[in-house]
């Protein structure tokens, strides 16, 4: 005799019922997504000419045909004939252009998103796709506000860099960062974006006022300091043409600055910062703060030169450098006509800590995880710490007001 209905669907339950109570609590699937990314580096010069293939060259490599470009003011006034110079190539190469403008600059446009919203509109107004280019004429602060627009548009444009100060050119022109300033805070919103070229046009250089070419060297001392002790040995030896601004010194110091950023970032095993080591950050923990502090009237060159003196005097007293080896490095300092002191050193909480060792808390939180300053050791050498006493600190202060 055959069961009934009844019975069928009451086994049937139990069944499930038994099988979803084997089931594992918690089923994961972890899948590997490699990435591979170009980061193109060009030097040249009159990148603009219709003579010169760089430009429509790289172009020609991605297969994208619409071009958009922005300017920054500042540029566009020292270089009037520069937007008909763009227009020009672009049409005489072939391309779609979708309007050069000129926007403003200046650490002022990280101050807040208008700049970013203003880029986004041109994209759309130009209808310009994932395919098609966005051309970037400017300093480093133009840049990265205009980079993260391009990062944001569309999940990200295509972006070609053409840094113009000396700052841009040997250093954050080349990184694969864009940010802009948020909750009194440097670079707090952002996000890594390689851009599709870098162009390092040496015209550019020559045409900045000779207090930004100067204090754009920082990041070279600095990148010099942490990965090539021949590379500061030869600043060291050159500071005085350096100072004096002689073009084939600051090319070359450029130059040599913007590989060993760039090879970092490449070869050094963490693009994307995902550690909480980040040696091309040296001296940078007191700079960002003491731009905040200082309402960003004291520039990101002269924050890290102040802040890269405060980290090499530290490490002399702590006994990680040599005394020698800290008085090499403020002399260069102080020959390339840096400062090493800023009054902004001197503000204090209520309770009467200096403020700017606050940045200490919001380098580890945009680290993500542990505090870890590079400090040195010697030229080219550096080493990883993760404290540092505020009693040492406030004593290099004083020697650098005394210097400064």
């Amino acid at each position: 005799m055959k069961p009934g209905p009844f019975p069928l669907k009451k086994r049937w339950r139990t069944f499930v019922k038994a099988a979803l109570l084997l089931r594992p609590a918690m089923s994961r699937h972890d899948f590997s997504i490699p990435l591979t990314f170009k980061h193109r580096i060009v030097f040249t010069r009159d990148a603009f000419a219709p003579e010169n293939p760089v430009l429509p060259e790289l172009l020609a490599e991605g297969g994208g045909r619409r071009v958009l470009a922005v300017i920054e003011e500042n540029v566009a006034k020292a270089w009037p004939a520069l937007a008909g110079k763009i227009a020009n190539m672009l049409e005489t190469s072939g391309l779609t252009s979708r309007g050069v403008h000129v926007l403003p600059g200046g650490e002022a446009v990280k101050a807040d998103d208008s700049l970013v919203r203003s880029v986004w509109q041109l994209i759309d107004e130009g209808h310009i796709d994932r395919h098609s280019y966005l051309l970037a004429i400017g300093g480093g602060a133009f840049l990265d506000a205009v980079g993260y627009g391009a990062a944001t548009a569309h999940r990200g444009v295509r972006l070609v860099r053409f840094p113009t100060t000396t700052l841009a050119q040997d250093d954050s022109g080349v990184g694969v960062k864009c940010a802009i300033n948020h909750f009194g805070k440097k670079n707090w919103v952002g996000s890594f974006a390689v851009p599709f070229a870098v162009i390092n046009d040496f015209d550019f250089l020559h045409t900045q006022d000779e207090e930004t070419r100067r204090a754009g060297l920082i990041e070279a001392v600095k990148v010099a300091l942490v990965k090539d002790a021949g590379f500061f040995e030869w600043i060291e030896a050159h500071a005085g043409r350096l100072a004096s601004l002689e073009p084939e010194a600051l090319e070359t110091c450029v130059e040599r600055s913007a590989l060993l950023h760039a090879r970092h970032i490449a070869e050094g095993g963490d693009p994307f910062e995902a550690g909480s080591s980040r040696p091309l950050d040296f001296g940078h923990w007191a700079a960002h703060k003491l731009e905040a502090l200082s309402g960003y009237t004291f520039g990101h060159a002269h924050a890290v030169a102040t802040g890269l003196a405060l980290d090499t005097l530290y490490a002399a007293k702590a006994g990680y450098l040599s005394d020698s080896d800290a008085a090499r490095v403020l002399a260069v300092l102080e020959t390339l006509k840096l400062p090493l002191y800023h009054e902004a050193f001197d503000l204090r909480g209520l309770d009467g800590r200096r403020l700017v060792f606050d940045g200490l808390e919001e380098f580890r939180e945009h680290l993500g995880g542990r505090l870890t300053v590079l400090l040195l050791a010697a030229p080219g050498k550096g080493i990883d710490v993760h404290q540092m006493n505020e009693s040492v600190l406030e004593t290099c202060i004083e020697e650098l007001r005394a210097k400064g």
